[in-house]
């Protein structure tokens, strides 16, 4: 069993004992974004990965120092990683809710997404394989688009776990049915492998979409929790 703490959080309010969390390369980032909102963004991600890594690992969360290396570009805009730990990590915001997830071992991706957006025919083309378009055929505006941010949040959480992002096309991956279980039925690309794919939608919160994926060949066990600072 692979176990995952999802952690969900409203942007923090940009004080002092929130902003001593960070490093100097991450106070530069947060300085570099020009809009408030995506300051609280940055800064809540970092709080919730810094304090569930000093609640994991010990001591304080202003002591955490992460690796964030972008593995393309060597700039510091990579996925967090804690040297010499197993601990994986995975921040993603929609809207007014960050998330982290946080597992031992496996890679991980979570994804969230506004739900209140419309899917237009365009987007459903360029998204989803032929199976998940003949799965949203004949639904109504509406659910279509609720089915299509199922599938949309599902994408991008094994995405981000096999670290390729938006390199691997979107129409090369195929979900189960929006209305079931969530599962990796088929996969183009050689980075992912339905039978090491183990993935989970998650309740996030009203208004929102999101998912949860792993490469494991094991059942996941997840746990959600709304973060109070």
């Amino acid at each position: 069993m692979t176990e995952i703490v999802v952690r969900w959080s409203q942007p923090l309010p940009v004080a002092e004992r929130h902003l001593r969390v960070l490093d100097d390369i991450e106070r530069g980032r947060f300085e570099a974004y020009r809009q408030e909102i995506d300051r609280r963004r940055f800064l809540t991600g970092r709080v919730l990965a810094k304090t569930l890594t000093a609640q994991r690992l010990g001591g304080a969360p202003e002591d955490v120092r992460f690796d964030s290396t972008c593995a393309d570009c060597g700039k510091p805009h990579g996925r967090p990683r804690v040297p010499g730990s197993e601990l994986v990590l995975s921040i993603s915001h929609s809207g007014e809710l960050i998330g982290l997830a946080a597992t031992d071992g496996v890679p991980l991706g979570l994804d969230v997404e506004t739900s209140n957006r419309k899917a237009d025919a365009s987007l459903v083309e360029y998204a989803l394989s032929p199976a998940e378009r003949q799965a949203v055929a004949g639904l109504s505006d509406d659910e279509r688009s609720a089915a299509f941010f199922v599938y949309w949040t599902r994408k991008e959480a094994v995405m981000k776990a096999t670290g390729k992002g938006l390199k691997i096309p979107l129409q090369s991956i195929t979900f189960s049915r929006y209305d079931g279980p969530a599962e990796l039925v088929a996969s183009g690309d050689p980075a992912l492998d339905p039978a090491r794919t183990r993935l989970a939608d998650l309740k996030a919160a009203e208004g929102h979409r999101a998912a949860v994926a792993a490469l494991t060949t094991e059942p996941l066990d997840v746990t959600e929790e709304h973060w109070l600072p």
